[in-house]
């Protein structure tokens, strides 16, 4: 993917902690806003979520689980009595553990105790983040062609979109999963086909319209809540949050107050609570004593851990500009910055939804790192691309391994292991907030950032952080 020009941004360190403070709060956070976000406090203020009016509106005759469902107006999909006192408007992601999170552990237990007694309407918001869960807009397109057959069946697609999360999550190709799931709801298949075939653009404006009302009233993550009623008309809960919060907030509103976490809620969005993230502290860059060649934020580095300048670099092993920048430059950059000891490097995984094996070669560089051979199976993974742009890459990793002498049944144990691939996902929720292509590096030093988008030239690179290194001396 072709990044942004090749100039440096500059920026405080807190400025860095308070773009990611939102993914130390159990969510979701997207990489960037679509093209339609309103850019104006007064269009934001036009596509914020409205209280529901005062005039009783028709229960539905449709049920799900023994619940009420339906959809809005607007076509957005329901479940609870359309007169509830509350209504909780639900941001999320089919792809995002921690809405997988909240729909497992949480959400039964708001059914049975505020929506199955009539004190709670859910509205369902499609909030895909696609830089980060590159299978979730189809995922939300499958759900809303089953929607079109009926509240209760949506639901029940609902549903195991959710439960099946692990497997379709990281395949290259979901949809035969997606269609075999409508079949497992009760979708007509044939209809089913029929949509996803030609309705998709119609679904996708539709998703992009959840978006940017969502965004409009504040969302910038998922799971995220926002709650109609109580003297401000609207409060945001952001995160997989315990059931203890939401009951606080579905109370307080139902007797027409404010929530007491309220306030707090809002600092943390703010930044006001935001600390430094493990992986970008002087801490977090020295060497794990159990994992040779890894920091004690598990990431992989090369170079003095005590250098004054450190590069955090964002990758895509099936990224052409990475590919170009690890064989033209980084050798170079090596000899000259890191053998010196005058930078420490640390790699990061960030797998474009536009190369879909690429999450599987992060997690093959992961079980090579596990045996001591994380930068040559680096190297590897470049010079072997077009192999491994299969479908099914699986065999080629473990020739790679194989040429690197490693023990290949361990290998292949740690690659087929989802714990692995959520090492690359981590990676990922690390970038999130400001990596907007592949390569970027973030180069810290003296309390500050600075981020280096692109595969520069070697002379550009090289100048740049010969520059900062001038500075911290």
């Amino acid at each position: 993917m072709k990044t942004r020009s090749s100039v440096s941004i500059q920026f405080p360190v807190l400025w860095l902690i308070g773009l990611l403070s939102l993914l130390l709060m159990a969510a979701c956070a997207p990489i960037q806003l679509p093209s339609n976000v309103p850019a104006s406090a007064a269009e934001n203020e036009a596509v914020a979520t409205e209280a529901p009016t005062a005039e009783l509106l028709p229960v539905p005759d449709e049920t799900y689980n023994g619940l009420p469902v339906g959809f809005t107006p607007e076509g957005f999909p329901f479940r609870g009595d359309p007169n509830a006192p509350v209504t909780m408007v639900e941001y999320s992601d089919f792809q995002c553990p921690f809405c997988a999170r909240y729909f497992v552990q949480t959400e039964p237990a708001i059914n049975e105790s505020f929506v199955r007694s009539g004190q709670v309407q859910v509205i369902f918001r499609d909030f895909p983040i696609v830089g980060l869960h590159p299978n979730a807009p189809a995922a939300h397109i499958a759900s809303l062609c089953v929607a079109d057959q009926g509240a209760s069946l949506y639901w029940a697609m609902h549903g195991k979109l959710f439960q099946t999360q692990a497997e379709w999550s990281n395949v290259s190709d979901p949809l035969p999963i997606f269609e075999r799931l409508a079949t497992e709801s009760g979708a007509d298949v044939d209809a089913y086909n029929t949509c996803m075939e030609s309705d998709q653009a119609a679904k996708q404006a539709f998703i992009d319209e959840a978006i940017a009302e969502g965004q409009g009233a504040g969302v910038s993550g998922t799971p995220s809540f926002n709650f109609l009623g109580g003297p401000d008309g609207q409060y945001l809960l952001v995160g997989a949050q315990p059931y203890e919060q939401f009951a606080a907030y579905i109370e307080a509103l139902a007797a027409g107050e404010a929530p007491l976490g309220a306030e707090q809620q809002q600092q943390a969005d703010n930044g006001a609570a935001a600390e430094i993230p493990f992986w970008a502290t002087a801490e977090g860059w020295q060497p794990d004593p159990d994992r040779a060649g890894a920091n004690m934020a598990g990431d992989w580095y090369r170079g003095d851990p005590d250098a004054k300048v450190v590069v955090v670099e964002f990758s895509d092993f099936q990224c052409p500009f990475c590919r170009k920048h690890v064989e033209e430059t980084q050798p170079a950059l090596d000899e000259q910055f890191v053998d010196t000891g005058e930078v420490m490097w640390i790699f990061k995984h960030f797998p474009l939804q536009i190369h879909p094996q690429a999450p599987a070669a992060g997690a093959a560089a992961e079980c090579a790192g596990d045996q001591g051979k994380f930068w040559e199976m680096n190297e590897l993974l470049f010079g072997n691309v077009d192999a491994w742009s299969i479908s099914d890459p699986t065999a080629v990793f473990a020739d790679l391994a194989g040429q690197l002498e490693l023990d290949v049944d361990a290998f292949t144990a740690c690659y087929n292991d989802p714990a692995t691939a959520e090492r690359v996902t981590s990676d990922m929720n690390d970038g999130g907030p400001f990596v907007q292509g592949t390569p970027t590096f973030i180069v810290l030093f003296n309390e500050e950032g600075r981020i280096i988008p692109g595969a520069l030239p070697l002379e550009t690179f090289s100048q740049a952080l010969q520059e900062i290194i001038d500075q911290v001396q």
